[in-house]
């Protein structure tokens, strides 16, 4: 058989770019913009649209390209392109186009209505679409399933290659042997007064200074925009189209200034995938850990630390007098490192935080691999909480309704939140070695800091894999030891044990 031209793929490309585009503007209008009873009439459109993106790769035209294609005669970028396609391939042709546009349509119609269960308070609302999400979501595993493969493993997989539950059962139980430990030593401490982040303040005011706190970091306002959703998120069309929204809370100025900052970090990410590889699969961040670990990164290793602040201070204070003037900049460093065992996973503190994904990734198991009734997770998560942080939820909004991941069909995206810290702490460790990090953050040059993570990271897209990313920066595979390390010597200095 004679070898084809890459080029022949590209039209079907180019129509399921053209396809995803229109997915994520459309759904990034029902998460902002959008007329509440909008919802119905556009899940019919997202889902015919979902059927044709979806065919425009999974056809018999594009698996007898891929067939014909000479991998030795192609470029790198070619390489990549091919390679994930190829996997898009098999996990998707035995998918029927009515049940994936079917799906589209739920999904849509699943978030609307998870929001309007959250905003009631009541998860018998939601129940019935999120029983239909993992029947889905099964039923899809079930059809990409290679012998004694766990489905779990399978939906895993789609967030995170070569991370399945064997791996992560590892990784957690480390986790779990280290941080509640060092929890225990943190709760016995003087407790850290930030009472003075929960005053009144001025949601424009917020609005002002967040528009500025996320071109500080490094946000560019001429390729993306920031707008307000019920849950904050990034999306992108191409790296020259990011866009981020946050939440604000008129008695929690943290909570808005941390999601802006998180967001922010995911968006640098999009915006440095270089102009040759956007708009094509493989100009998207690598995985879904290796995006969050450019997030937390930015939230966690630099939004909180006192290097940081020393030049930003003063703008805060001056936006809030009132509120601020007479807490010095040590006080509100502390109390943004504040560790309290508490509900709200996007409100957790470092330390606890992945205690939170924990209880979402065993929950996950149970749904998919135990059968587990929707009906009980609510009890179930409850349950998990009082084992894991000591306290549980008084109703459904602060426990089962707080997160958008299932309604949107992510069942198995949680444990990317956790890896997404690890791979953050080993890349700082990596980073400090070559750079001087406080330094730079003292002289307000984030700059440095993200061009050493484009270098690096941003630039390659998915042309790389996270593992290889990982190695390629750091010199060695990945290891969650660097996580541990990082939180005991950030905490012990914190809370002065």
């Amino acid at each position: 058989m004679k070898a084809c031209s890459f080029d022949k793929l590209l039209p079907y490309l180019e129509q399921y770019m053209a396809l995803s585009t229109a997915i994520n503007i459309m759904d990034w209008d029902a998460n902002t913009i959008a007329p509440e009873e909008a919802s119905e009439y556009t899940a019919k459109a997202l889902g015919i649209l979902s059927q044709e993106q979806f065919c425009a790769l999974i056809n018999p035209s594009v698996k007898e390209i891929m067939g014909q294609l000479d991998e030795k005669s192609l470029s790198d970028k070619e390489r990549a392109i091919l390679k994930k396609l190829k996997k898009e391939f098999e996990k998707s042709e035995s998918i029927p186009a009515d049940e994936m546009r079917e799906f589209g349509e739920l999904s849509s119609r699943a978030t609307r209505v998870w929001q309007r269960a959250k905003q009631e308070n009541d998860f018998s609302i939601y129940a019935p679409y999120l029983k239909k999400l993992i029947a889905y979501k099964k039923k899809f595993a079930t059809y990409a399933k290679k012998g004694e493969e766990k489905l779990y493993d399978i939906l895993l997989d789609e967030y995170e290659e070569s991370f399945g539950m064997k791996e992560l059962d590892r990784f957690f139980l480390k986790l779990k042997e280290e941080i509640i430990p060092l929890l225990k030593k943190v709760s016995a401490a003087e407790e850290i007064d930030d009472s003075f982040l929960y005053q009144d303040y001025d949601i424009e005011k917020q609005k002002e200074f967040n528009h500025f706190l996320a071109e500080y970091v490094g946000f560019d306002f001429k390729r993306g925009v920031i707008a307000e959703s019920e849950h904050p998120f990034t999306t992108n069309w191409h790296n020259h189209d990011v866009r981020i929204t946050t939440h604000y809370y008129k008695n929690n100025l943290a909570s808005a200034i941390l999601s802006t900052i998180h967001e922010s970090g995911h968006a640098l990410y999009e915006q440095g995938v270089k102009d040759d590889l956007t708009q094509t699969i493989v100009g998207e961040g690598a995985s879904c850990a290796m995006h969050e670990s450019q997030s937390r990164f930015y939230e966690n290793i630099i939004g909180r630390s006192e290097e940081f602040w020393e030049p930003l201070y003063p703008r805060l204070v001056e936006t809030f007098p009132k509120q601020l003037m007479d807490i010095s900049l040590e006080k509100f460093v502390r109390a943004l490192n504040k560790v309290k065992a508490d509900l709200i996973r996007t409100e957790a503190d470092e330390l606890t935080y992945c205690l939170h994904i924990m209880v979402r990734y065993e929950l996950e198991k149970q749904m998919i691999e135990e059968d587990t009734p929707v009906e009980e997770l609510p009890k179930l998560w409850n349950q998990k909480y009082q084992e894991y942080l000591g306290v549980t939820p008084k109703d459904d909004k602060e426990g089962i309704l707080q997160d958008v991941h299932w309604s949107m069909g992510d069942i198995g995206y949680f444990p990317s939140y956790a890896l997404g810290n690890a791979f953050a702490a080993q890349i700082y460790h990596t980073m400090k070695k070559e750079l001087p990090v406080e330094e730079l953050l003292k002289q307000g040059k984030l700059s440095e800091l993200t061009k050493y993570l484009r270098e690096h990271i941003h630039q390659y897209g998915a042309s790389k894999e996270p593992r290889q990313l990982l190695k390629e920066l750091t010199g060695e595979e990945f290891n969650a030891d660097y996580y541990i390390q990082y939180l005991k010597e950030k905490f012990e200095k914190v809370y002065h044990l």
